[in-house]
């Protein structure tokens, strides 16, 4: 892992601390997991800062938020191995380490497996990641340069960031049941329909951002070829975006039945008509040259997406057959047989596309650098802001890391990690399919509100991407949204 110092300017790599042999068994086990993924990272010990010495300097601002997202997917990827199928049950083969598992002699077993397992599990680690994040949201709230005495603590200490993650993820799971599943399940539901709409917001700026380049290609050279390369992705995602919403309407509606999903399907087809349509205005062209068919493509299959994601969560299993039974062509009522309580999928196809969408949105808003202003205001980011360094090298030939952030930061620290905050409950509802805990079983169950969370968060989101078209083609004074968003953005 590469370790910033507290001044943002040199690599290092520095070893784990070592567990306190008298540690709980319940603690080793979730540090353990920690530290070898972050042992695994390191890659033989000298490899990350061979990397940063023949890689180009960075803008702290950019290598910060990729550490922070590095802290976001490290968590994700300790959740999702504390869900893989049979992990409790290999866990339970331990001598003397599982309650009511294989016993030693002698030895008093200590640890609840069913809790550092399973959605329990998942819970307790978003639950953690999201203090996490939380605390730092409200540790660099207001600061506006890298002057500020808080910028070193968001730029450094690396190290002790680490440390105070596993401590609270420690923490988090001597939290007793109680109601804690369905509370946190709660705050899980608000911060994903947030967090999706933050995931859309990211998706239009990326879109821009696409378009833009290359329709500056296409102006400085081989124009045939950027203008037909804009043609044939924009033409793939509505080819897709239809051929998804055909499925939908084969698979999970039924002539008798299944209301609510047509009315989803059929009204966010005409959502996205309307959006397409406005995109090519003439009077929208005028005020944002950079606004086209390409971003309305996008906006489009990721709508597909999210009402797809909705129609999963419907209990009605006649209105959501399983992707196996669809796969097989097996009758849902085959398909779906009454589970025990101790069963739960973890896993379906819309869960593992909502993780892919979800490492591409980090990742983008750990780089990003937009040039669009109504994109800049909801995303809370410093538009013009920061300097651009050059290259640093030190007398040892390392790579340096340079402060770009002297002027004024590039982007919100405080929004950054409650954007980071969101996605650790988002990662909770996807891994937990968005079932909700029965905290007298094991068992989950779908819900209608998580249903309409994730088809009202498309409209929203669709509201959102119609107000970045149009704002620009009225007068300033006429939009009291844009005062609103300056505000918030001067928190």
């Amino acid at each position: 892992v590469l370790f910033l110092s507290n001044k943002c300017n040199l690599c290092e790599c520095k070893r784990h601390p070592k567990h306190k042999k008298n540690s709980q068994p319940q603690t080793i086990f979730i540090s353990t997991i920690y530290i070898k993924l972050y042992n695994a990272s390191c890659l033989c010990g000298s490899a990350p800062c061979l990397l940063c010495g023949c890689c180009p300097s960075s803008n702290n601002s950019t290598v910060t938020r990729l550490l922070f997202s590095f802290f976001l997917l490290l968590g994700t990827l300790v959740s999702v191995i504390m869900i893989l199928p049979g992990m409790e049950t290999q866990l339970r083969k331990i001598p003397g380490f599982c309650q009511g598992g294989t016993t030693i002699p002698g030895i008093e077993n200590h640890v609840n497996c069913d809790v550092i397992v399973g959605y329990k599990s998942v819970y307790r680690m978003c639950f953690a990641m999201a203090c996490f994040f939380f605390l730092f949201s409200a540790i660099m709230i207001r600061v506006k340069s890298s002057k500020d005495p808080r910028a070193a603590i968001q730029n450094g200490f690396w190290f002790f960031k680490f440390l105070i993650l596993v401590g609270i993820t420690v923490g988090a799971f001597f939290i007793p049941d109680g109601t804690f599943h369905d509370v946190w399940f709660y705050f899980g539901i608000v911060g994903s329909f947030m967090f999706i709409l933050i995931q859309l917001i990211l998706l239009i700026d990326f879109a821009h951002s696409w378009n833009e380049v290359w329709v500056r290609n296409a102006e400085e050279g081989n124009s045939k070829c950027w203008f037909s390369g804009l043609l044939f992705f924009t033409i793939l995602h509505y080819a897709l975006a239809f051929a998804a919403v055909v499925l939908f309407y084969l698979y999970y509606t039924k002539p008798d039945n299944c209301a609510e999903h047509k009315f989803f399907i059929s009204f966010n087809l005409i959502l996205c008509v309307i959006i397409s349509v406005v995109s090519i205005l003439p009077k929208v062209q005028d005020a944002s040259p950079q606004s086209g068919l390409l971003q309305s493509s996008i906006i489009t299959m990721y709508t597909m997406y999210v009402t797809w994601s909705a129609m999963t969560n419907n209990p009605n299993r006649e209105c959501n057959p399983s992707l196996l039974s669809l796969v097989s062509n097996i009758s849902t009522t085959e398909a779906m047989p009454t589970s025990s309580p101790g069963m739960v999928q973890w896993w379906d196809a819309q869960g593992i596309v909502g993780l892919v969408i979800f490492l591409f949105c980090t990742f983008y808003a750990s780089i990003r650098s937009s040039s669009n202003a109504q994109v800049n205001r909801l995303m809370q980011t410093e538009e013009g802001k920061g300097t651009v360094g050059g290259e640093e090298v030190g007398e040892d030939g390392l790579r340096r890391v340079v402060d770009n952030e002297e002027d004024g930061v590039t982007y919100n620290y405080s929004f950054f990690h409650f954007h980071l905050l969101l996605a650790s409950l988002y990662i909770m509802m996807t891994l937990t399919n968005w079932y909700k805990p029965d905290t007298t079983t094991q068992a989950m169950q779908s819900t209608m509100p998580a249903v309409w969370v994730k088809i009202s968060s498309s409209w929203l989101g669709l509201g959102l991407y119609l107000w970045t078209l149009v704002a620009p083609s009225f007068k300033k004074n006429a939009w009291t949204t844009t005062k609103v968003y300056d505000a918030m953005t001067s928190i």
